[in-house]
């Protein structure tokens, strides 16, 4: 009975402001910071994940993104006035993943005769992949 009662909205938890992230993988991820916790756990929304190639850059859409906070390198809020102010140029999804895979093919070629020449002198080198072993 009586006049409806008015739900006050539920307070964000943040404001609406964009923030980086930079993963132990070397990913790097822009969204908006959602929650976050005592472990730097983290919850992103509208989240693009950003590869950079040279002075090119392409965004691929992830939507809502969970980092654990042990991949956690780097966490950082965007000036949204600064960051149209950028020497890097935006190319497509398609361009930026083959630049990248151009990119990998040759360090891995490069690392290749590194290990190459390190064996004719007779040393060996761990292989990279399991420097993170515990």
């Amino acid at each position: 009975p009586g006049a409806p009662r008015a739900v006050p909205d539920a307070p964000l938890s943040f404001p609406a402001e964009k923030h980086l992230v930079l993963l132990r993988d070397g990913r790097t991820l822009i969204g908006y910071l959602r929650s976050i916790d005592q472990f730097a756990n983290l919850v992103l929304h509208q989240t693009v994940e950003r590869i950079h190639v040279g002075k090119k850059y392409g965004d691929i859409p992830r939507g809502i993104f969970v980092v654990r906070g042990e991949n956690v390198v780097l966490l950082g809020e965007i000036d949204l006035e600064k960051e149209s102010d950028t020497p890097l140029q935006q190319v497509s999804i398609e361009e930026i993943l083959e630049e990248q895979r151009v990119e990998q093919q040759a360090k891995q070629e490069s690392e290749k005769l590194k290990v190459q020449a390190l064996k004719e002198r007779g040393l060996s080198v761990p292989r990279a992949d399991t420097l993170d072993e515990y």
